[in-house]
C-alpha cells in the first residue's frame, strides 16, 4: 500500500517527541535521500508534461490561483528529499496552465511558530485584492493539546500569510494563528485544511474536522474580521458517519475528512440553477457530492454523489480554482504506488494530475480535460489504437457491438488499456481491474473516452463521468496497465490520438 502524508501525518509523532527542533526532520529527510542529483532528471519513469519539482518529495496542491495573467501553483513539498517531511509550499508559475516554470520556495516553517514543525495544505484567495493564503501550521504542544489521533503532541491551527509582491514569491505570515483552536469542547480526530469561500458577500471556510467512533465533517467557519484575521465558528457544514472499523488511521475509518473544497457551479442543463459542489478525502478515496445549501441554516443537504477519481489510491488531496475565462478547474495529487525505497532511491516522488474541467449537468458532477491541454499535441499518430510514445493522448468514443470482442490500445512499450465485455456485471456497474464500479448515472448510448499517457501515469476520462488514475512502472508488455470491463459490448468509434510534447528542458 502507497504511503500518503495521511500516514505519515501518524508517522510523526514517533519523531515529534524529540522533534521541538525542525533541524531533526531535515536530518531524517536527508538520511533517507540516497539518489545522485541529476537521476531524476534522466528518469524515464519521470512525466513530461505533469506538473512536479525539479527532484524530491511532492504532496497536495496547496492555493492554485490566477493572478494578473499568470497560474500560480503551489503545492507541498520537501526540499531535502523524496520522501515527506518538513512540509514547505513550493511554486511555479504559468501562462496557460499547463507549460510551468519552478520558482522558489513561497513558504516554510518559521521556529518556534504555529508551522514550526510545517506548512500543511491550504488555499490562495483574493483579500482585499491581494492574494493571501490561508494554511495549516503544525508544531508540538503536550498530549493533551494534540489535534491530530491517535493521541500525540502534533497540534494543528489555521494560519495567514499575505503576498508581498505581484510575482507571490515573497509572503508575510500574521504572528498568530487566526483560527488556533478547534471549537470549544470537541474532541477531534484532526483541524486541517481550510477552504475559504464568499457567499451573499460574505467570506465563509470549510474545515477537514471529524470525531472519533462518530465520523468525518468539514466546519463552518465565518468571518469575524474584514482582514480575516479572526474567525466564528458556525456549526458542521457536513457530516459523515463512521463506518465501524476500529484503526489508528482515523482518515482511512472515515473518522476524519481532510482537503475539503467548497463552490458553486450552474447547472448547464438548467440556465439560472446554481448547484453547490462539496468534495473531501476519507476512506482512501476522494468523494464529491453536489445539492443545495441552505441560506437559512447554512448547511449543506447533498443530492448526488461519487468519486473525484476511481483509481486504486492513485489520486488524492485534489483543489480546484477559476482559470482565466471563469471555468472551475480540479487539480490532485497523483503519489507514488511503489515501495517508498524505490522512490527514495529515484530522488523524485509525485506529481500533479491534468488539469481537469468540472461542470454540473443535471445536478451531476461532470469531468473533462481542461481545455489548454491541446497546446501540448504533436504529431497526429497514423493508427489511434496504436500509440507511437509513452507521452500521448487518444479521443474516441465508444459504439454498441453487435459481439463482444477485446479492443486494446498499446504504447511502444506494450498495452495500456484494454476494454471487455463482461456480461456478470449489473447494469450501471463497470470493473476497473479488479474494482467493481456502481456509476453516478448510467452511461452514454456513445460514451466518450478521453486517455493521457505520460510515462508511469495513465488518466482516463470516461463519458465525462468516471476519472481514473492509474501509476504503473515495470510492465509486462502483454498484461494491460488498465482493464475496463463494461456490461455490454462496445467496439472504437472514430479516434484521433497525439504525441504530447514535453514541458521540461531536455
Amino acid at each position: 500500500m502507497p504511503l500518503t502524508r495521511r500516514h505519515l501525518l501518524g508517522s510523526l509523532t514517533a519523531t515529534a517527541v524529540a522533534a521541538a527542533q525542525p533541524s531533526l526532520l531535515h536530518a531524517l529527510a536527508i538520511a533517507t535521500a540516497a539518489a545522485d542529483d541529476d537521476t531524476p532528471l534522466h528518469d524515464p519513469l519521470r512525466p513530461g508534461y505533469h506538473l512536479l519539482p525539479a527532484r524530491n518529495w511532492m504532496n497536495d496542491p496547496c492555493g492554485p490561483i490566477y493572478y494578473r495573467g499568470l497560474y500560480h501553483m503551489f503545492h507541498q513539498y520537501n526540499p531535502h528529499a523524496a520522501v515527506w517531511g518538513d512540509m514547505h509550499w513550493a511554486h511555479a508559475t504559468s501562462p496557460d496552465m499547463v507549460h510551468w516554470t519552478r520558482r522558489a520556495v513561497a513558504l516554510a516553517p518559521t521556529p518556534g511558530g504555529a508551522d514550526a514543525l510545517g506548512c500543511f495544505t491550504g488555499s490562495a484567495i483574493l483579500l482585499q485584492g491581494r492574494p493571501a493564503f490561508i494554511y495549516t501550521g503544525i508544531r508540538t504542544l503536550p498530549p493533551g493539546d494534540a489535534t491530530y489521533l491517535p493521541p500525540n503532541d502534533v497540534r494543528e491551527s489555521q494560519n495567514l500569510a499575505i503576498a508581498l509582491d505581484d510575482t507571490l514569491d515573497h509572503w508575510r505570515k500574521l504572528p498568530q494563528p487566526v483560527i488556533p483552536d478547534p471549537p470549544d469542547g470537541m474532541q477531534v480526530t484532526g483541524f486541517r485544511d481550510p477552504a475559504p469561500f464568499q457567499y451573499q458577500g460574505t467570506w465563509y471556510l470549510a474545515l477537514g474536522c471529524g470525531i472519533a467512533r462518530k465520523g468525518g465533517m468539514v466546519l463552518l467557519y465565518r468571518a469575524a474580521a474584514p482582514d480575516l484575521s479572526r474567525w466564528e465558528y458556525l456549526h458542521p457544514l457536513y457530516e459523515g458517519t463512521w463506518n465501524g472499523v476500529v484503526d489508528k488511521d482515523v482518515v482511512g475509518t472515515g473518522e476524519m475528512f481532510e482537503c475539503p473544497d467548497f463552490f458553486a457551479l450552474e447547472d448547464e442543463a438548467h440556465p439560472g440553477v446554481t448547484k453547490h459542489v462539496l468534495f473531501y478525502s476519507t476512506l482512501h478515496k476522494t468523494l464529491w457530492h453536489t445539492g443545495t445549501l441552505d441560506p437559512r441554516t447554512l448547511r449543506f443537504q447533498p443530492e448526488h454523489s461519487g468519486e473525484l477519481d476511481y483509481g486504486d489510491r492513485a489520486y488524492y488531496a485534489p483543489k480546484s480554482q477559476l482559470d482565466a475565462a471563469g471555468d472551475r478547474i480540479l487539480w490532485g495529487w497523483l503519489p507514488e504506488t511503489r515501495p517508498q525505497a524505490e522512490y527514495a532511491r529515484a530522488g523524485w516522488s509525485g506529481m500533479m494530475s491534468i488539469p481537469r474541467r468540472l461542470t454540473v449537468r443535471d445536478g451531476q458532477l461532470q469531468f473533462s480535460p481542461a481545455r489548454q491541454l491541446a497546446s501540448l499535441r504533436g504529431t497526429q499518430n497514423p493508427s489511434a489504437a496504436q500509440l507511437s510514445s509513452t507521452q500521448q493522448e487518444l479521443l474516441t468514443m465508444l459504439e454498441p457491438a453487435a459481439a463482444a470482442s477485446p479492443t486494446t490500445i498499446t504504447d511502444s512499450r506494450g498495452a495500456l488499456l484494454q476494454i471487455i465485455t463482461d456480461a456478470t456485471l449489473a447494469p450501471g456497474t463497470l470493473r476497473l481491474n479488479e474494482r467493481t464500479v456502481v456509476l453516478p448515472r448510467p452511461l452514454s448510448t456513445t460514451p466518450t473516452l478521453h486517455l493521457f499517457t505520460d510515462n508511469s501515469v495513465l488518466e482516463l476520462i470516461l463519458d465525462r463521468t468516471l476519472p481514473v488514475t492509474v501509476r504503473f512502472y515495470a510492465r509486462e508488455p502483454q498484461t494491460p496497465v488498465l482493464t475496463l470491463a463494461l456490461p455490454t459490448p462496445y467496439s472504437l468509434g472514430k479516434a484521433r490520438s497525439f504525441a504530447l510534447n514535453s514541458i521540461w528542458p531536455a
